[in-house]
């Protein structure tokens, strides 16, 4: 395969316009093995990149040398000098490596590294990531972005459980960009042979009237059923004490029934299940003989300790063992992320899955219960294992996730996908990207990279930048665009798309992106945000009210913003009242 292939320009940053060097070369060990997921810095710009697969990497740069700064540790550095006229090797001795090296992902570029304790939030016994909210930028030193894209949906499910059972949501259980992917928005078909399409539109921000909002449009291919290829599903499901509740395993149990209905002749399926002990309960079985696999769900029984580490390894076996050649491979975990024997910590769950997804299997997490439910954990095993992550609070919303957007959540059109914004900071003064906050512990790690994630097919991703602008005109590019990933064939691909000035348009023109700034306020009020900290619950309600669809999930909404309304303003007099004591 040639070199090409293997070096990976997802950058975390441009380096200057003025490029006309490049700097070449490979990060090994002492026996030549490539090493791969090494942050790099270029001493010259404020730029960062990553040692791509085998440990090749290739940087645009102005200067015909430079001296590369490589990250090998949490706190270990190695400068080299390198040439742009020649190939360079830069060998890191294999004992300075960590052994058990985790990386830690980034879910969108954070220059504002400040040294902050990792820590983690709660509510009673369950854990979410602490993350720190995207800072504004000044286009003119940092005019570039990137960000991971996925296609994850567990927050919104996860905040309306709470929001219903009339209780403060955490901030940290809160991500805005998957409670924007939660909604159906408009969908355009790529072109014939292309994998994306984007589209863009700018509005007026509502919270922020000398602002507006950049909404990047990407809308993944769709695949016929008919052209669709064999599948082999590993059934991973938490059968320990923990499960033993309505909202657990009984609804994971309607879970996948439902998506037993949607299997073919071609597909197979196999059922791992752990709790006290691990245990095989069936073995590649056709999706034609619905009856035998739903007979083997519904005698499922919960209890035992869990065994997660165990079920995991187990769950992988088989799919390795029943690997369909171009087919689509993948273990669906369910669970309530409640570890308790083995493994427990995130770093372990993300090194354990780490192994595990190099044999070219999918991971789906399906997230359950109340009370000890471990979203860090769980969301920690999606991002690590080419995954995707949904949250089940109802027999709805299994349906949605497994039924209705049976394509999406399970049938992979590109893998390691990662937009990259380049702003013209002629136009863009400042910018913010809404959502993809980092993790307070990524933010620390000084070897974290941004990694892709995989998008589903017919997908329809809706992405959005806050922005301070200049003097722009019509004619004015506001930003290039360039999406990386890697296609089914093992290729890594970029599509480019520019955004112009002349997609401004008032908010009221298209009431989807109206809903769509309404949802991103409800979730920043959620989180305490200081953007909208003055933002009255009653305007993101009327915000809404007028463009919400007369579909389930644009009127639940509206319930959901008159709920929040309540609770939170109850708890401000609360307060008030018992301050003034």
């Amino acid at each position: 395969m040639r070199l090409p292939v293997f070096i990976i320009c997802l950058v975390f940053s441009l380096p200057s316009l003025c490029q006309s060097f490049y700097l070449k070369g490979q990060i090994t060990d002492e026996k030549g093995n490539g090493i791969s997921n090494l942050r790099i810095d270029l001493q010259s710009a404020r730029a960062s990149y990553v040692s791509g697969s085998g440990g090749y990497f290739g940087i645009s740069s102005s200067r015909p040398a430079d001296t590369l700064i490589i990250y090998y540790s949490r706190n270990d550095t190695v400068k080299k000098f390198i040439d742009a006229s020649q190939f360079n090797t830069v060998v890191i001795r294999s004992e300075k490596l960590l052994s058990t090296r985790t990386i830690r992902q980034l879910s969108s570029i954070s220059l504002n590294r400040r040294q902050l304790a990792p820590r983690q939030s709660y509510l009673a016994n369950e854990t979410y990531s602490t993350t720190v909210e995207n800072p504004f930028f000044t286009a003119d030193e940092y005019s570039a972005t990137q960000l991971a894209l996925s296609y994850n949906r567990a927050s919104y499910s996860n905040l309306r459980r709470f929001l219903k059972l009339n209780m403060q949501v955490p901030p940290d259980a809160v991500r805005i960009e998957e409670m924007l992917n939660y909604f159906p928005w408009s969908y355009r078909e790529p072109e014939p042979g292309e994998t994306f399409r984007m589209s863009s539109v700018i509005t007026p921000c509502p919270w922020n009237k000398q602002h507006q909002l950049l909404f990047l449009n990407v809308y993944a291919k769709k695949l016929q059923l008919e052209n669709l290829p064999p599948s082999h599903l590993v059934f991973l499901i938490d059968v320990s004490s923990s499960m033993n509740l309505p909202n657990r395993l009984p609804l994971l149990k309607s879970a996948f029934r439902v998506l037993v209905a949607n299997l073919r002749a071609k597909d197979t399926v196999s059922i791992v299940v752990y709790g006290g002990t691990t245990r095989v309960l069936l073995t590649a079985t056709s999706g034609i003989e619905k009856q035998k696999i739903t007979n083997v769900i519904d005698s499922l029984q919960a209890g035992g300790s869990t065994p997660g580490e165990s079920g995991i390894k187990l769950a992988y076996k088989i799919a390795r063992n029943h690997f369909i050649r171009g087919g689509n491979n993948r273990v669906i975990l369910a669970t309530d992320g409640d570890f308790n024997v083995g493994v427990r910590s995130e770093d372990e769950l993300e090194q354990l899955i780490t192994l595990q997804k190099n044999a070219g299997v999918y991971l789906t997490c399906l997230g359950v219960g109340m009370g000890d439910y471990k979203d860090s954990k769980i969301q920690a095993l999606a991002q690590k294992g080419h995954g995707n992550f949904a949250y089940l609070d109802s027999y709805a919303e299994a349906e949605k996730v497994l039924f209705k957007e049976f394509f999406e959540t399970l049938y992979t059109v590109a893998d390691e996908v990662s937009m990259r914004v380049q702003f013209n900071n002629a136009v863009v003064k400042d910018y913010r990207l809404i959502g993809y906050d980092n993790k307070v512990s990524s933010i620390r790690d000084k070897t974290a990279v941004i990694q892709g994630g995989e998008i589903g097919a017919g997908n329809s991703l809706l992405i959005a930048f806050e922005i301070a602008q200049k003097n722009p005109t019509v004619e004015d590019t506001v930003a290039d665009i360039s999406l990386l990933y890697l296609d089914k064939t093992g290729t890594y691909r970029t599509f480019k798309y520019t955004a112009f000035y002349n997609s401004l348009q008032p908010i009221e023109t298209d009431p989807s992106y109206q809903l769509a700034s309404a949802v991103m306020m409800f979730g920043m009020k959620l989180k305490n945000s200081p953007y909208t900290r003055k933002t009255r619950w009653e305007y993101i309600y009327g915000l809404a009210k007028p463009v919400a669809r007369m579909n389930y999930i644009d009127q639940e909404l509206l319930q959901l913003m008159q709920v929040a309304k309540t609770i939170y303003k109850k708890e401000r007099r609360f307060r008030l009242f018992r301050s003034s004591r």
